[in-house]
């Protein structure tokens, strides 16, 4: 286990954001679905309990490039700033969101409550 996750982290939800921006690539890339699916076991095999793992994959087939239609990454943003999640797993923080002002905001309020933030590169915590 990292050193960078604690009690703290572990007692509360790691969060699995799933997404692609287009129904097409939900289709015919099904390969990195799976991956970002697979972020549950990661989660798991650091010490996040089963119940603990919530998949948010409601926006698949919806562009990052704006929050309107993204019902799953205003879930995601408004858990974090109240200091609900442990972590938010992604197969790469930059496809979080397209636009610099969400991504930037949410990596701000990770940093701000202390939230983790682990990609396929690496565990993240920054802080304010």
């Amino acid at each position: 286990m990292s050193t960078l996750i604690t009690d703290a982290h572990l007692n509360k939800p790691a969060y699995i954001y799933v997404r692609q921006s287009t129904l097409a690539q939900v289709r015919h890339n099904q390969e990195s679905t799976e991956r970002q699916y697979a972020l549950r076991d990661k989660a798991l095999s650091l010490g996040w309990p089963q119940r603990s793992v919530r998949v948010l994959d409601r926006d698949l087939g919806q562009s990052g490039a704006q929050t309107s239609g993204r019902e799953d990454f205003k879930t995601l943003v408004s858990d974090v700033a109240m200091g609900q999640v442990g972590a938010v797993f992604a197969l790469e923080v930059s496809r979080l969101a397209r636009s610099n002002l969400d991504w930037h905001r949410l990596l701000e309020l990770c940093a701000l409550t202390h939230t983790l933030v682990i990609d396929a590169d690496g565990m993240y915590e920054d802080t304010p």
